[in-house]
């Protein structure tokens, strides 16, 4: 039997891990912007120490709460204009839990709206506090909030129980809808690509049973080493797209072995293939 990916990694990558263990970058740095040494005249302050300025306007009143997920794209800088981390340079957002990062992207985060870029300046207390190995003193960061994905485990989707009128569906049986466009006119990967997602899978009546959303690390593999509904799915998918797929047993794990049982919910987004 062809498992979906193993549900037994516990390393964390991307923000999740920047904002914990920074890395050293393995790319062209990213110049610093001219206000990096300290907050302008007219960023907006918070009594906790977190000084932040909207770069630009995002759309939409919702706001990520602690209990949530964010994807990002963003660069850290140093206040003396030294990059130690971006998912720009790396080419791929990053998706991790609100309550998981320094304190001052936690609260900043909760700030924003889908689409806003913002600045923050972040005092050492609210970053890593003198901790041995990550960048140290007040940190800046350019954040743009891709999306706001709920909690995978309390927040099964609410179409978990079967496809809405809306979905497409294939002649296999696959069925599939769009929840976040990706990149316009982007190529899509072949059978024999190797792809980046994340992703959370629910059986039909909301029970999460694997999601590299909660373990903050995201997954790679063949297509041709998943179950046949993902195989089929993510040559639909775009980089940048987020879908939601309910694949029938039949192309899913066909009852066999230890895998769910029956149709299967997924949420995919595809970071990037090769």
């Amino acid at each position: 039997m062809r498992l979906l990916v193993s549900a037994l990694l516990l390393a964390t990558l991307g923000v999740a891990a920047s904002a914990q263990q920074p890395r050293a970058p393995q790319f062209e740095p990213i110049p610093a912007p001219s206000d990096v040494a300290k907050p302008p005249a007219d960023a907006q302050k918070a009594t906790s120490g977190l000084a932040s300025k909207v770069l630009q306007a995002g759309s939409g009143t919702a706001r990520p709460t602690a209990d949530d997920f964010v994807t990002v794209q963003y660069t850290g800088w140093t206040t003396d204009g030294k990059m130690f981390d971006s998912s720009y340079a790396r080419g791929a957002a990053s998706t991790f839990p609100v309550s998981r990062v320094i304190k001052g992207w936690g609260e900043g985060v909760q700030l924003m709206v889908v689409g806003e870029k913002r600045r923050m300046w972040i005092p050492q207390e609210l970053a890593y506090a003198g901790q041995a190995g990550r960048p140290q003193g007040m940190l800046v960061f350019d954040v743009e909030l891709v999306d706001i994905v709920p909690s995978p485990e309390k927040n099964p989707p609410p179409d978990v129980a079967a496809p809405p009128a809306d979905a497409q569906k294939t002649a296999s049986g696959l069925a599939y809808k769009v929840l976040r466009p990706g990149k316009p006119g982007g190529a899509r990967p072949t059978k024999q690509s190797r792809v980046t997602v994340h992703y959370s899978g629910w059986t039909t009546d909301g029970k999460l049973f694997d999601s590299s959303v909660m373990r903050g690390q995201t997954a790679s593999f063949g297509l041709t080493d998943v179950i046949e509904g993902w195989t089929e799915g993510l040559q639909l998918m775009v980089p940048g797209e987020r879908t939601r797929f309910w694949i029938p047993e039949r192309l899913a794990y066909k009852g066999q072995g230890n895998g769910p049982r029956g149709m299967l919910v997924f949420d995919v987004e595809l970071i990037s293939y090769r």
